[in-house]
């Protein structure tokens, strides 16, 4: 009688980061196992940052007992890149990283299944599977961080588009009037706006502008405003420091126009906002909830829709990258 196969119970997830490469194991009821975390090392170029992620799966399949108990590869990656061909195009923060095909390299390697996502979509999956939107099955996901990413997530999957690289929310203008130039090239994206070095850099200028006028986040940067950060910011603003709520308040309100405007067009269950910024917490999100209503024609149902913080704080990246391989994702 022939010996019925186990079958295999864990997910492999590698998160890539500029600086660092993180991953572990995790089940498909969604618990992580095992995780560990090696350096990029990018300055050193492609094929050694690559090397590290050969190191970090190798490691992990080890301690997986195997490649026979792992069902997947999932990565995530910084974009631009292809999910439907695996191929990393070209990350600003993966220098030598051009038309890299990153699942094939992996499949190839290591004998099993690989899939490759940008690393926002990637976060509002995890979110949806294992977060702050469990049970949703269409929601919008935003990170606030850098940069401000976002993921479409529509009937329970990620929402490509023809080309592969829809979702890049964070690159729809808000103020084409906007004398702040987006890296993108646009001007008044709400990334450019509202992001965490948009939020400091307009507050550097309002100081600069009120030079005589009082403000916490002087004696927060020592006097040097290329240190002031968003976590200042709302430091400064929960203690009433005038520039402070100013910037807050206008960072805010940017995200809710943004974000009425996302309303309008996918009518989605929930809005879940992660990234650094979005720990500024209460002050903010209250702000863009009071905003949303104003630039939607679905405004109607805005009160029923849930704007909430991100649940998956610590690993998001792995568990995200882990759910392109759990069942339904696919």
């Amino acid at each position: 009688m022939a010996k019925t196969r186990k079958p295999r119970q864990l997910i492999l997830g590698v998160d890539i980061g500029g600086t660092k490469i993180a991953g572990g194991l995790v089940t498909l009821k969604g618990r992580l196992n095992e995780c560990m975390v090696v350096p990029t090392l990018a300055q050193k170029g492609r094929d050694v940052s690559l090397g590290q992620i050969y190191v970090l799966i190798g490691r992990l399949l080890r301690l997986a007992g195997g490649k026979e108990n792992v069902c997947g590869i999932g990565i995530c990656s910084p974009g631009p890149l292809n999910p439907a061909t695996g191929i990393v195009l070209n990350p600003p923060n993966l220098p030598g990283w051009h038309n890299v095909p990153l699942a094939a390299l992996v499949r190839k390697r290591f004998g099993l299944p690989a899939l490759v996502e940008n690393d926002a979509n990637a976060a509002g999956l995890a979110e949806v599977l294992f977060g702050a939107a469990a049970g949703c099955r269409h929601v919008f996901y935003v990170t606030l961080s850098t940069g401000i990413g976002t993921g479409i997530i529509v009937d329970g999957k990620i929402y490509h588009g023809k080309n592969g690289v829809a979702g890049e929310g964070g690159h729809v203008v808000v103020d084409h009037r906007s004398p702040y130039l987006c890296g993108c090239g646009s001007r008044g994206c709400i990334e450019a706006l509202a992001s965490g070095p948009g939020m400091t850099r307009r507050a550097r200028v309002l100081l600069e502008q009120q030079h005589g006028a009082p403000s916490l986040l002087r004696s927060m940067t020592v006097g040097d405003l290329t240190r002031l950060t968003p976590k200042m910011i709302g430091e400064a603003a929960k203690r009433r420091d005038a520039i402070a709520r100013v910037i807050l308040d206008e960072t805010a309100y940017y995200l809710g126009v943004w974000l009425g405007g996302v309303i309008s067009m996918l009518d989605p269950e929930m809005i879940v906002i992660g990234g650094g910024v979005s720990q500024i917490g209460k002050p903010l999100f209250d702000k863009i909830r009071a905003t949303v209503p104003i630039f939607t024609i679905n405004r109607q149902f805005v009160p029923e829709l849930p704007i909430v913080p991100a649940k998956l704080r610590t690993n998001v990246g792995v568990y995200g990258a882990a759910s392109l391989f759990l069942p339904g994702t696919m």
